[in-house]
């Protein structure tokens, strides 16, 4: 019998897996969601039945998708493995990969994904450079790290940086704030409020880059190092915060806290991996930046890849 059974076909069934959506794998892919329908039909009309069942949530298997997933899931780990050795052949010497960060909310996703990386590249001294840092391309520029994640895109010839996602800014309010009666909340609206944000230059924060300034309002101000702090004081209602929809949305759904959409087309913002110059063709550095858009689609809610 011949199959129509290829290599990208199994990658689309092991990302449907992770992913649960067709929207997701295809994000993880980096293909249009069109196309993964395709595929899935075409193997579907080969072997005589669907793979999953259309809507279900989470995504249910039958018999004939459980069956081809489990080949995935055998196949695709020695076919990755093969061509990390491959790459190690090319690319013998590795290394460390100093981790430089310029986003606070960055370190839930950020570890599940160094602790895969480890695995498949346990040869690469792997860590955090410590801290916060408002600079991390001066970190790269210096050799005091090897990858930085920034906030805002950078005008440096000696450095490579691509987009990694971009995301919607909420404004997050406790939940028996008056500000809670209004669907979308306007600059105006943090005028009269105390703006709570972490201890990081104004010129940093997408809420004052992209909406406070433009409108000329300068709201009182109150920080706070870490994130759970942040909201204890929102929840409290010591002021309201501007955070990234996916770090908060858990304690939304635990009732902790309220979010609202800022203006109606919403306040949206971008992450970017950047690498030295120098360094853009070491294979080790570009598996992890593709192995950080992997866990980033599996692990956050509401991002768009880029």
């Amino acid at each position: 019998m011949k199959t129509p059974l290829e290599l990208r076909h199994l990658l689309t069934l092991n990302a449907l897996a992770q992913v649960g959506t067709l929207s997701k794998a295809a994000e993880m892919l980096h293909v249009t969601q069109s196309a993964l329908s395709h595929q899935l039909m075409a193997l579907e009309a080969h072997y005589g039945g669907e793979l999953f069942v259309r809507k279900s949530n989470p995504l249910r298997w039958t018999p004939i998708g459980e069956r081809l997933l489990a080949l995935a899931q055998t196949v695709l780990p020695t076919v990755q493995a093969a061509e990390r050795d491959i790459v190690r052949l090319h690319q013998p010497n590795v290394g460390p990969l100093r981790i430089a960060v310029e986003c606070h909310t960055c370190f839930d996703w950020l570890m599940p994904a160094m602790d895969a990386y480890r695995q498949d590249w346990p040869e690469v001294e792997l860590d955090i450079v410590s801290g916060f840092h408002a600079d991390p391309v001066g970190l790269l520029d210096n050799h005091s790290a090897d990858f930085a994640i920034l906030t805002e895109a950078q005008d440096d010839p000696s450095i490579v940086q691509v987009p990694l996602f971009r995301y919607e800014v909420v404004a997050v309010l406790a939940n028996d704030h008056p500000l809670g009666k209004k669907a979308i909340l306007q600059a105006s609206d943090f005028a009269k409020d105390t703006l709570i944000t972490y201890p990081v230059p104004e010129s940093m924060l997408d809420i004052y880059r992209q909406l406070l300034q433009p409108a000329g309002i300068a709201p009182a101000k109150r920080t706070a190092q870490l994130t759970v702090a942040l909201l204890q004081l929102v929840a409290s209602r010591r002021g309201i915060a501007a955070l990234p929809a996916w770090a908060v949305e858990s304690y939304v759904q635990k009732q902790y806290i309220q979010t609202r959409r800022i203006t109606k087309k919403g306040l949206y913002a971008t992450l970017y991996v950047a690498i030295r110059q120098a360094d853009a063709e070491k294979a080790y550095l570009q598996a992890f930046a593709e192995l950080l858009k992997q866990n980033c689609v599996k692990e956050l809610i509401g991002i768009e890849l880029l």
